[in-house]
C-alpha cells in the first residue's frame, strides 16, 4: 500500500482532478499560516486608509471593518469545507450547482478577477523596487521599469509554479517574519495618531459603501479558493477546525492591518498610496525595511493568486496545465502591469475593479453555499471529476437552476451597487447606499433553494466530511 505523500517540494502538475486519498497531507491549522501570510500585506492597510478616505471618522471605520470582516471571512471558511471531502476545486464543486458547461463561464470571472488582483500586487510591487532604486541612486526610466516588471514576474511565479506544497511552508515562516515588521511599523506609526481627528460623521449610506470594499477586498473575494488549498487535507479532517482555521487566519491579519491603515489616514490621506505616500509618516531609517516588505509580502500574496487563477482558468475549460496556466497568467499580468505603471493609471484601475466585483462573487457564493446546504455537504466526485458533468450535466451541460440564480443575483446585486464608476438605480433611490452584496447573496441563495429543493439531483450521495 503507497503511502501518503508529506508534501514534498517539486514542480506539481496535478491541476483540478481529484487529489487520491494518498496524496492527503497536513492539518487544518496550515489553512491559518497560509491566509494570514497571504492577507499579511501593504494591500490591506490600503484598504483600511480608504476606509477613512470615504469620509468615516475613525471610531466608524473601526466598527465599518470590524463587521465587514466578520460577515466576509466566514464565506473564506465555509467555502473551504468542502476540499477535503472531495479532493478538488471551488470552482470545479461549483460545477453540481452550475453544470459543466455553465461553470466554464463562472471560472472566466473567477479567473478573471484574480488575474485583476495580481496584476494590482504586481504594480506596487514594481512601485516599491523602483523607489528603493531611486533611493540608491540608480537609473530610473521606462526600460529600467520594464526590466524590474519582467524580473519580479519571474520571481513571483516560482512558489505557484513548485505548487501546493511549497506554498503551504513557505506561508509558515514568511507569516511570523511579516508579523514582525507591521508589529514595528504599528510602533512606529500609532504615537503619531490624532484620535480628535477625522471626527465627521458620515451616513449610514457611506458606512454601507465602506462595509461593501471591506467585504469585496477581503474575504468575499478570496472565497472562491477556499477549497483550492484544503482539498490536500485528509478527507475524514474536522470541517468545523478547516472552516475556523481558513477564516481566522485572514480575519485577524485584516482586521489589525487595516485598523493600522485607517488609523494612519489620521496622519495623512496620502497612505492610499502605498509607495510614496506612507513612507512619509515612518522614520528614515525603516522606509527601505518598509519598501522590502511592501514588495516582498505582495510577492507571496500574489504566489497564492497565481496558483488558483490557474486552476480557475482549467475549471472554465481551457486545455492547458496547470504549470502553462502560471506562465499565461504571469505574461498577462506583465501586460497589465506595463499599462499601468506608465500610463499611471493604476488607482483609477484599482478603485473601478473592486467597486464592481461584488456583482458576480455575492451570487456565486450564495448559489455554491446553498447548493452544499441542500446536499448536506456530499457529492458525487466521479460526477465531480467527469468533463461531461455525470448526474450534475443538466440541461445539455448547463445547470439551469443554478445558473438563473446566478443571473438574477447579479441584475439584483448590480441594481444596489455604488462605486466610484457605476451607482445602480435602487442605490440611487436610497441616498447612494451599496446593499450590492445582501441584495446579491439573498436573491440568488433563496431563488436556487426554491428551484432546486424538489429536483432529483439534489438528494446527497458520498460520503461528508466528519465534523
Amino acid at each position: 500500500m503507497s503511502q501518503p505523500d508529506r508534501g514534498e517540494v517539486r514542480v506539481e502538475r496535478r491541476g483540478i482532478e481529484l487529489v487520491p486519498s494518498a496524496a492527503r497531507y497536513g492539518r487544518p491549522r496550515d489553512l491559518l499560516f497560509l491566509w494570514a501570510g497571504t492577507t499579511t500585506t501593504v494591500f490591506t492597510v490600503v484598504y483600511g486608509a480608504t476606509v477613512v478616505a470615504l469620509g468615516l471618522s475613525l471610531v466608524q471605520a473601526v466598527m465599518v471593518i470590524v463587521i465587514g470582516n466578520l460577515l466576509a471571512y466566514p464565506l473564506l471558511g465555509l467555502t473551504s469545507v468542502q476540499g477535503p471531502t472531495t479532493g478538488t476545486t471551488t470552482l470545479t464543486i461549483s460545477r453540481a450547482a452550475l453544470g459543466p458547461r455553465g461553470g466554464r463561464v463562472l471560472g472566466v470571472f473567477a479567473w478573471v478577477t484574480l488575474v485583476g488582483f495580481e496584476a494590482g500586487g504586481l504594480v506596487l510591487i514594481v512601485f516599491a523596487v523602483l523607489a528603493l532604486l531611486t533611493r540608491a541612486g540608480a537609473p530610473t526610466g521606462t526600460t529600467t521599469s520594464v526590466l524590474v516588471i519582467l524580473v519580479m514576474a519571474g520571481i513571483q511565479l516560482l512558489l505557484p509554479l513548485f505548487g501546493h506544497a511549497l506554498m503551504m511552508r513557505a506561508q509558515k515562516y514568511f507569516t511570523v517574519i511579516f508579523a514582525v515588521l507591521f508589529a514595528v511599523m504599528a510602533a512606529l506609526v500609532l504615537p503619531q495618531v490624532d484620535l480628535a481627528a477625522g471626527t465627521g460623521h458620515a451616513s449610514l449610506a457611506t458606512c454601507t459603501v465602506a462595509v461593501a470594499l471591506v467585504m469585496s477586498g477581503g474575504g468575499l473575494s478570496w472565497a472562491p479558493a477556499g477549497a483550492n488549498f484544503s482539498r490536500y487535507l485528509p478527507g475524514d479532517t474536522s470541517a468545523v477546525r478547516v472552516a475556523c482555521s481558513a477564516a481566522l487566519g485572514g480575519f485577524v491579519p485584516y482586521v489589525l492591518l487595516m485598523v493600522l491603515g485607517a488609523a494612519t489616514a489620521s496622519i495623512t490621506l496620502d497612505v492610499a498610496d502605498p509607495i510614496s505616500g506612507l513612507p512619509r509618516v515612518l522614520p528614515g531609517w525603516f522606509v527601505v525595511p518598509y519598501l522590502v516588505l511592501a514588495a516582498v509580502s505582495l510577492l507571496v500574496q500574489n504566489s497564492t493568486n497565481l496558483y488558483s487563477s490557474g486552476l480557475n482558468l482549467q475549471a472554465a475549460g481551457v486545455r492547458v496545465s496547470r504549470v502553462g496556466m502560471v506562465f499565461v497568467d504571469t505574461a498577462l499580468c506583465v501586460v497589465i502591469t506595463y499599462l499601468a505603471v506608465v500610463g499611471q493609471s493604476f488607482y483609477t484601475m484599482l478603485n473601478a475593479f473592486l467597486g464592481l466585483l461584488v456583482i458576480w462573487l455575492a451570487p456565486w457564493v450564495a448559489v455554491y453555499l446553498t447548493d452544499w446546504w441542500l446536499r448536506r455537504g456530499r457529492y458525487d466526485l466521479d460526477s465531480l471529476a467527469d468533463p461531461e458533468g455525470g448526474r450534475y450535466r443538466g440541461a445539455a451541460g448547463f445547470g439551469v437552476p443554478g445558473l438563473v440564480a446566478q443571473a438574477v443575483g447579479m441584475v439584483a446585486a448590480a441594481l444596489w451597487v455604488s462605486s466610484s464608476t457605476y451607482v445602480g438605480p435602487l442605490a440611487h433611490l436610497t441616498g447612494d447606499a451599496d446593499l450590492s452584496i445582501p441584495a446579491g447573496l439573498v436573491t440568488s441563495a433563496f431563488l436556487y433553494w426554491s428551484l432546486s429543493r424538489r429536483t432529483p439531483d439534489v438528494p446527497p450521495i458520498g460520503r461528508p466530511a466528519r465534523a
